[in-house]
């Protein structure tokens, strides 16, 4: 019961992560503010919550919107009487799901991307934040950031500006809040992500990440690490738990690289992929004279 007596809100908490997070952290003893935009979505979700035994309350609420994002925490406190973590975790896609150019897209597709994404982990933050540092309670900020706030996903550029000016938040949140005893971290996904990202809003909730969705093949995907399952949503959630929890009270100001499976350890250079295995695959890839060192 790692999260026991704890007062969770969660931002985007209809589906995909947000979902998976609701669920393992009232699993694990917590109180969950379940909110989404799709009106039905959160109310689903504290349904499968209370079925398992736990405890939670449902929101409708639009992350760009800072009314909302206050209704949010005032519901938090009515309900439960406190909150102890805020988790920003609603994001939006770019539309064409990057198959649309930066030089063809337009600045209301910006400014939406970044009312989500960005403006939204701001609102819901600072509702959050203002509660805690006027109750004296300290308190943990988390927010969803993205593998492409490191590096950018082709395709997707508004997304990664956004994404990276989450990680900019986080840092200032975390010097900004510190004294009042408030942590500020995200985790970065790259794989095991929900193919909802990718639908309608007002899709099915599947509950599956993009990997699950086709068959594994570990020797196929472009990351290093190699495991006989694909990685799924609750890989990411892990992390979020754990940044949530009191495990991590010394932990600020972070952005973490989740479930990259070995991808950020990699340079672009390329390589034979069994580099020192094979003197077939390397024979020609390596000067005589500097095999000769490595032999030594």
């Amino acid at each position: 019961m790692r999260m026991q007596d704890k007062v969770v809100a969660i931002t985007g908490a209809g589906s995909g992560l947000g979902r998976e997070g609701a669920l393992l952290f009232a699993a694990e003893g917590a109180r969950v503010v379940v909110s989404d935009i799709v009106a039905g979505r959160s109310q689903k979700v504290v349904a499968e919550i209370e079925e398992l035994g736990g405890t939670a309350t449902a929101v409708d609420a639009d992350v760009r919107v800072e009314g909302d994002m206050n209704r949010v925490v005032v519901r938090a406190v009515e309900t439960y009487g406190r909150i102890d973590v805020m988790w920003a975790n609603a994001g939006v896609p770019e539309p064409g799901f990057g198959m649309r150019p930066l030089a063809q897209s337009s600045l209301e597709d910006w400014n939406t991307i970044f009312a989500v994404n960005t403006t939204g982990v701001y609102l819901a933050w600072k509702a959050a934040a203002d509660w805690m540092i006027g109750h004296k309670t300290g308190g943990a900020l988390l927010a969803t950031s993205s593998a492409a706030s490191f590096t950018a996903y082709p395709g997707f550029p508004m997304y990664t500006a956004s994404k990276a000016a989450v990680n900019g938040l986080v840092r200032a949140a975390a010097l900004e809040f510190g004294k009042f005893g408030i942590r500020a971290n995200a985790l970065c996904p790259t794989h095991g992500m929900s193919v909802n990202f990718a639908l309608p809003p007002d899709a099915e909730v599947l509950g599956k990440s993009y990997e699950q969705m086709q068959p594994w093949d570990p020797d196929k995907r472009a990351m290093p690490l190699r495991l006989d399952r694909p990685p799924v949503l609750r890989d990411n959630a892990n992390l979020a738990l754990f940044l949530a929890s009191d495990e991590s009270i010394y932990m600020s100001g972070q952005t973490i690289a989740a479930t990259d499976g070995g991808q950020f350890a990699r340079t672009s250079i390329i390589f034979p992929n069994d580099i020192g295995e094979s003197d077939d695959i390397t024979a020609g890839a390596i000067p005589d004279d500097l095999r000769t060192q490595i032999d030594r």
